[in-house]
């Protein structure tokens, strides 16, 4: 196999899956101005072990800001719940899975479907920047601002299009996304695995509080990535995540096959 020096194009990613895992699919959803490049590598892990696996790329991604201004965050959400529909119908167990604002979008798909699970990774709720609190007014008053970077990142770079600025047009609609997904947490029943990484840029840490006070599944497990910032499944703890999740999604497959199988009013130990 010989590397190309082309990038790749954004584009959205599926596998059917083969074997044992054929039937447990996994919808994978990308973070705010990315692509499903940002999480490529995390879908090909799960393919390569026989996953179902499904990457849409939401509209008003991997073109320009100019198409992201046009969309809201209902079209982000809504693009990615008919793929996990779709792919929740040709497999026996779904799970939901993302990036960032990929990982809002996935609990929010949580909250209204019965999924097997959720693994997120740096899910965002909340801002760093308090004037966002004023981005209803300030859409209007300014157009587009400079887009938020690490300084020092050491996740591989990918070409998610032109968002050389991000419109505020669409600031604004990630904040109604994370108010209305806020509101949805309470109905989240099924297991969660959050990855959090210790120095974030972009997610602050009170993204994770308002997760942890909000979620309404019993079972929460946060684990760290010490190694790596914001855009972790493409940084130096990709493979903790790859790994972890892996594991996260075969135990509660089987868990879900085990309880299909006791009748109904058998009490569990």
């Amino acid at each position: 196999m010989t590397e190309s020096s082309t990038p790749m194009a954004p584009a959205a990613f599926s596998y059917p899956g083969h074997g044992a895992n054929a039937g447990v699919g996994v919808a994978i959803c990308h973070g705010f101005t990315g692509s499903p490049l940002s999480v490529l590598p995390w879908a090909e892990h799960l393919a390569s072990l026989g996953h179902a696996v499904s990457v849409p790329l939401l509209p008003g991604h991997g073109t320009d800001w100019h198409d992201l201004a046009r969309h809201s965050w209902q079209d982000w959400y809504g693009a990615f719940e008919a793929a996990y529909l779709d792919l929740a119908a040709r497999t026996g167990s779904c799970f939901v899975a993302g990036l960032s604002m990929g990982g809002t979008i996935a609990l929010r798909a949580a909250a209204r479907h019965r999924v097997a699970g959720v693994a997120v990774v740096n899910p965002g709720l909340s801002f760093y920047d308090r004037r966002v609190r004023y981005i209803g007014v300030l859409k209007h008053l300014q157009r587009t601002t400079v887009p938020l970077r690490e300084a020092e990142s050491t996740a591989a770079a990918t070409q998610d299009g032109d968002y050389s600025v991000t419109p505020l047009h669409a600031v604004h609609q990630l904040r109604k996304l994370f108010t209305a997904t806020l509101r949805e947490l309470p109905d989240v029943e099924a297991p969660t695995l959050v990855f959090k990484s210790d120095t974030d840029a972009v997610v602050p840490p009170s993204s994770l509080e308002l997760l942890r006070n909000r979620l309404g599944s019993r079972e929460l497990t946060v684990v760290r990535l010490p190694e790596s910032g914001h855009v972790a499944t493409r940084d130096v703890d990709a493979p903790l995540i790859f790994a972890q999740s892996a594991r996260f999604f075969r135990e509660h497959t089987a868990l879900s096959a085990v309880q299909s199988t006791v009748p109904a009013g058998t009490e569990h130990p």
